[in-house]
């Protein structure tokens, strides 16, 4: 009896016991909340912090987007003004150009006679001057134009006065002064009154310097919308060509005729040798792109341009490729019009019939119409536009 009252535990001890069991536990509930209660905090503040964030970054992005079109803004006022600038220059070139034309016009025609009035000074207005290249040897070729797409006599002058289209041969002086041939030539110009006569010493290899003295002289007399060089063994239809050019009469600088961009021919003793071929790289190289040398027309900023600068102007050994050479680096529109470059008939034949006539027809194997003396007549007679075509065209 005695062992088992020893083992009882007194009431006290029970007391004792279970406040100490309610404060472990009250405290171990809170070591569990609390860390709870902070992860929601945690959760909270990172929600916050994400929405803070994109309504930032978009915030970014909106300022972004409006100075994004703020600089387009910018740049398209920036390009405006660039463009009417450029606008500006052009305007200013051109009257330049114009002011140097009628300068060295006046001086001209002032050391040519002191005693000339103002008026005399001042360039004839013409749609265009045309210049057929001729030699003193051709005569017979400069004939068969005149029976053949050339006007003569009073039609010539009514051409200049109702159409403003001058139509003049030109051609230089001998190497020796007074000779037969200048003579000759003098007696010929008395008859027709259809030369226009360069200060130049004719010759094969001069051709590049004469098609700069021609667009000098033609531009100090004549104030043309259009300048023009033809061969004198090539067929022409005036009307056809006057509405061709009419059609690019707004363009500022116009280089029309057929264009090709031909080999460049290294070897020595052959046809159209370049002896600077070294100029356009390896050899096999091709020119770039100009117009055949038959017959090809330029407006008239470009035919002042070289006039103004003829001494500056590099001669190659092939007229039509110098040129091409002095519009290179210019803002120059070439306008490949193949109705200038033709075949006899029956090819010119066929396409007038069909309604396409051509402006200038020849044969390429002969750089011109072979036997052109002979045959000029026939090919106006097939290919020809008709009389009134000229006096009916649209300027």
């Amino acid at each position: 009896m005695k062992s088992k009252s020893s083992t009882k535990v007194s009431a006290k001890w029970i007391f004792i016991f279970s406040t100490c069991s309610f404060f472990l536990g009250i405290m171990f509930t809170n070591k569990l909340w609390v860390p709870l209660e902070s992860n929601n905090q945690l959760i909270t503040l990172k929600r916050r912090d994400q929405e803070e964030l994109q309504i930032t970054s978009s915030d970014c992005s909106t300022e972004i987007k409006k100075s994004r079109n703020q600089d387009k803004d910018v740049v398209n006022e920036v390009y405006k003004t660039h463009e009417a600038i450029q606008s500006l220059d052009k305007s200013i070139s051109m009257l330049q150009m114009e002011l140097s034309v009628s300068r060295k016009s006046h001086e001209k025609m002032k050391t040519n006679d002191d005693s000339s009035s103002s008026a005399s000074s001042i360039r004839k207005k013409a749609f265009m001057v045309i210049g057929i290249n001729t030699a003193f040897s051709s005569r017979k070729r400069r004939d068969s134009v005149r029976q053949s797409w050339m006007p003569q006599g009073e039609q010539l002058r009514r051409l200049e006065e109702e159409k403003g289209i001058v139509v003049r041969f030109m051609i230089g002086h001998s190497a020796t002064s007074n000779s037969i041939l200048d003579r000759a030539l003098d007696s010929e110009e008395a008859q027709h009154k259809d030369f226009l006569r360069l200060d130049h010493v004719e010759g094969y290899h001069e051709l590049s310097a004469k098609t700069k003295i021609f667009f000098t002289t033609a531009v100090a007399k004549w104030d043309a919308d259009f300048y023009v060089k033809v061969d004198d063994d090539v067929h022409v239809n005036l009307g056809t060509l006057a509405a061709n050019l009419a059609r690019h009469r707004s363009k500022p600088r116009v280089y029309i005729g057929c264009m090709k961009s031909g080999p460049v021919l290294a070897q020595k003793n052959v046809k159209y040798h370049e002896p600077e071929y070294w100029k356009f790289g390896e050899e096999g190289n091709k020119y770039f792109r100009h117009a055949t040398g038959q017959i090809y027309a330029i407006s008239k900023d470009l035919a002042t341009y070289i006039s103004i600068n003829q001494p500056l102007l590099h001669k190659y050994a092939n007229e039509d490729v110098s040129l091409g050479a002095w519009f290179i680096g210019l803002e120059v529109e070439h306008i490949d019009d193949r109705s200038m470059c033709c075949g006899t008939p029956p090819d010119c034949e066929w396409k007038a019939q069909a309604g396409n006539v051509c402006v200038a027809s020849f044969d390429w194997s002969c750089s011109g119409i072979c036997k052109s003396v002979e045959k000029l007549k026939f090919v106006h007679e097939q290919c020809g536009e008709g009389e009134e075509a000229l006096w009916n065209a649209l300027l």
